[in-house]
């Protein structure tokens, strides 16, 4: 799940270099925590919410094939160090 975040955020933002995922797994539930650079949030979040639903929505399909729960916390690159 931590590579495909990578991947899609990756490829959107000017800083990728900048791109932290982690993941924290528990028994029922997967955070995946990404944090951009501060220039690079709009472009995840997108019009509305766009974006960042449109890669939620991926990472669930995903994780329903695997028969796990996911949830995506997007953060700062400064809320991650």
């Amino acid at each position: 799940m931590k590579d495909l975040v990578a991947f899609l955020v990756e490829s959107l933002v000017e800083h990728p270099d900048e791109v932290v995922v982690t993941e924290v797994r528990d028994r029922a539930t997967t955070v995946v925590e990404l944090a951009v650079a501060a220039p690079d949030m709009g472009r995840i979040i997108g019009k509305g919410g766009r974006v960042i639903d449109s890669i939620r929505t991926l990472i669930q399909v995903r994780a329903a094939k695997e028969g796990r729960r996911v949830e995506l916390e997007l953060l700062e690159a400064d809320e991650m160090r």
